[in-house]
């Protein structure tokens, strides 16, 4: 490993890493250096296809570090996030390794596994480090679990084994952030303490010199320096979603002349799917949690991925989601189904392998003739498609289990590699694809939304989000002393 490197820890979950981390790689790329993101461990639904060095396949990162290398200016590589757990129920989850499946594991069982999972780990950090200059790595949840420190990889367990100088995150706007810092300080052991050489405080809105006195006090509390505090980093709702803590927040929207409708299912998974549709000036996505009803003044529904369709099938029946489902058809609105969303709306999803739990067949929406069976072997793929409907080309990529087929089937939504995909309704109002990414393509987007009666479409989505990243660098660069913590490197 000849790259330098630093780590962005934090004093708890979602407190902004992914988007800091993002943002000083776009810093340090501005300044000519190559650089590369690195997280030892993931958890998220939200994954994205990434490049396997030496081998002709594709495998799975979380879409934070996607981001992150874009925001580095390179292609994303498996490397990058070597550990990858997507949650399939409340106990238990899927691991990938180095983007391939390695099984299930519950929660337990997986605390025992992780001592296994560093070797791993450090050999996916030493590629990440070949040929480049600095390498930011940003931690999972916090490093004040202590409970968990014996067998961590994700935090100060990769930290100190790595040898990489920790600066440590914490976020203003939930409050407690004093105590937070203070007192994470207090309960890390002390080969841990030393590891970390400042602190940065996020998300503030205000006047900053306001907090100079609290500056003061975890300065006393922690002898750490600040590296500076950064404000409310507006250009960051211009990214891509990166995990699925956001919803809460996305649960409303403004009142615009389209309203599209997601059922926050409980293994939501790529919901970023719906990023281009919220940058839209003429929409308004409503992510709708269970125990509410779907709204009756929405357009369209969009029925999102999911870690675990028949589950999520079996929980949208239980919320009456079903039932809105069925009276916004009897309204002519339209509905669109991705990856799990579309097995969703056919006729039966089969699982005889018990690949996804122990029901092994259910109903499903009758929306499209069609029929799901679920299989072993995974689909991880980026690829190249061309919408049927409009004639226009499509790119995105492919994660997910099981074959579809039916009557439908003989009107696919796209061609992705020369073969037909999804399925489409005889009245044209309803479809569902493997397709994930399908409206980040400006052309097909914009004719989409005009054949809902919506015009004026943002023309360039992918230059947004790196028009948002050159935006955070900037304001990053502004409000932190980046050449310090570029220095703390080794």
């Amino acid at each position: 490993m000849t790259a330098r490197a630093i780590m962005l820890q934090g004093t708890g979950s979602d407190v902004g890493k992914t988007v800091l981390v993002a943002g000083l790689c776009r810093a340090a790329l501005r300044r000519g250096l190559k650089v590369r993101p690195f997280k030892p461990q993931n958890m998220s639904n939200n994954a994205a296809v990434a490049d396997i060095p030496g081998e002709a396949g594709s495998g799975e990162i979380g879409r934070g570090q996607w981001l992150q290398a874009l925001a580095c200016g390179v292609a994303p590589t498996v490397h990058m996030n070597p550990v990858l757990l997507k949650p399939q129920t409340d106990i238990g989850s899927q691991v990938v390794v180095q983007g391939k499946v390695l099984g299930e594991a519950r929660a337990r069982d997986y605390q025992a596994l992780k001592g296994q999972l560093m070797d791993a780990v450090m050999q996916s950090w030493a590629k990440v480090g070949e040929g480049a200059d600095l390498v930011i790595v940003e931690g999972a949840g916090s490093p004040a679990e202590i409970n968990l420190r014996p067998r961590d990889i994700a935090n100060m367990g990769f930290a100190t084994r790595a040898n990489v100088p920790v600066v440590m995150v914490g976020d203003i706007d939930r409050g407690g952030v004093i105590a937070s810092l203070a007192g994470t300080h207090l309960i890390l052991p002390e080969e841990d303490r030393h590891m970390v050489a400042g602190y940065i405080i996020n998300k503030f809105r205000g006047d900053v010199s306001l907090f100079s006195e609290g500056i003061e006090a975890i300065g006393k509390f922690t002898g750490w320096p600040c590296f500076g505090v950064v404000p409310w980093l507006k250009a960051a709702s211009r990214l891509p979603s990166e995990d699925s803590v956001v919803l809460e927040r996305l649960a409303a929207g403004e009142a615009r002349a389209l309203k599209v409708a997601v059922p926050m299912l409980s293994r939501i998974a790529n919901f970023d799917d719906l990023d281009p549709l919220r940058a839209e000036p003429q929409v308004e996505v409503v992510f709708v949690p269970p125990g509410q009803a779907l709204p009756e003044d929405a357009g369209l529904i969009v029925i999102p991925g999911s870690k675990s369709t028949i589950a999520d099938l079996m929980r949208f029946r239980e919320n009456g989601w079903d039932r809105d489902l069925e009276a916004h058809r009897r309204r002519g609105g339209h509905v669109v189904g991705i990856c799990g969303g579309y097995q969703m709306l056919g006729n039966k999803v089969r699982d005889p392998d018990g690949i996804e739990g122990s029901v092994r067949e259910t109903e499903g929406l009758g929306l499209l003739d069609v029929e799901t069976v679920m299989e072993p072997e995974k689909t991880v793929r980026n690829v190249s498609a061309r919408s049927v409907a409009f004639s226009l080309p499509l790119e995105g990529y492919e994660i997910h289990l099981g074959r579809t087929a039916g009557p439908d089937c003989s009107r696919p939504v796209a061609e992705i590699e020369g073969l037909a995909d999804g399925a489409t309704s005889a009245d044209g109002k309803v479809f569902g694809t493997y397709l994930h990414g399908l409206f980040a393509a400006d052309r097909f987007r914009a004719r989409f939304l005009e054949s809902l009666g919506v015009k004026g479409s943002v023309s360039d989505y992918r230059g947004e989000v790196e028009r948002a990243l050159d935006d955070i660098a900037e304001e990053l660069e502004a409000c932190l002393d980046c050449d310090a913590m570029f220095a703390l490197a080794r």
